[in-house]
């Protein structure tokens, strides 16, 4: 998630929720900073404050929209009359919350952005016993649920969905780890070996690619 807001304890707030949730997220402070970010990285959901230091956050929207085509925006602000939401939403926001807000109910407009478009939920990913629901983000190893640490599900979900082809170690890190996140050479490593583990007694094989990455396949 692209978190833009430029207040620091909104920010460490917000955030915390996000990650206790199980989402990645990268905090920037202004409106040049998250055109950069999304100019070079995929997000699932974009959270955008309306006063920024550069400018109102609905200016952003239609650059946002042609650098990250179909990504839900929610824009998030203490700017709560009637007009300002009617501009937000007008302005290319797929919701709008005003502060201050729930961090349960911020998660579950979350949840619905993501469920939209569709006339419902995505179906679960299989490769041989396992079990992954995209829309719950739970995982089933021959149909037990399990529980995943957040950086091993992140991991998981990025192999998952483009199981039987090489994901790049490149973009295992962009999809797992924030901006902020120190990562150490071997992290990434760590996680794939206690996945390995984890998965193979379902019949789940991740194989390193020498120089590229990782495949997610069924054991022959």
């Amino acid at each position: 998630i692209l978190l833009v807001e430029d207040e620091a304890e909104m920010v460490r707030l917000t955030a915390a929720a996000l990650v206790a949730a199980g989402f990645v997220v990268d905090a920037v402070g202004s409106l040049a900073e998250a055109e950069a970010a999304a100019s070079v990285a995929p997000y699932a959901l974009v959270l955008l404050d309306r006063r920024l230091p550069d400018g109102d956050g609905v200016s952003l929207l239609p650059g946002l929209r042609r650098a990250q085509p179909g990504v839900p925006m929610i824009l998030v602000s203490a700017l709560d009359s009637v007009p300002d939401r009617i501009r937000g939403l007008d302005g290319g926001a797929d919701d709008y919350l005003t502060k201050p807000f729930d961090a349960a109910e911020l998660l579950a407009r979350i949840r619905a952005a993501l469920r939209r478009p569709g006339a419902g939920p995505p179906p679960p990913i299989r490769c041989a016993g396992l079990r992954f629901c995209p829309a719950t983000r739970e995982v089933f190893l021959a149909d037990v649920s399990v529980v995943l640490k957040r950086r091993e599900l992140a991991v998981l979900e990025a192999l998952v969905r483009r199981v039987g082809r090489v994901v790049q170690r490149e973009t295992l890190l962009e999809e797992v780890y924030g901006f902020d996140d120190d990562v150490q050479s071997n992290t990434l490593d760590a996680h794939i070996s206690r996945l390995r583990a984890r998965l193979a007694p379902a019949g789940v094989a991740i194989h390193p690619v020498r120089g590229v990455g990782y495949l997610m396949e069924a054991m022959a």
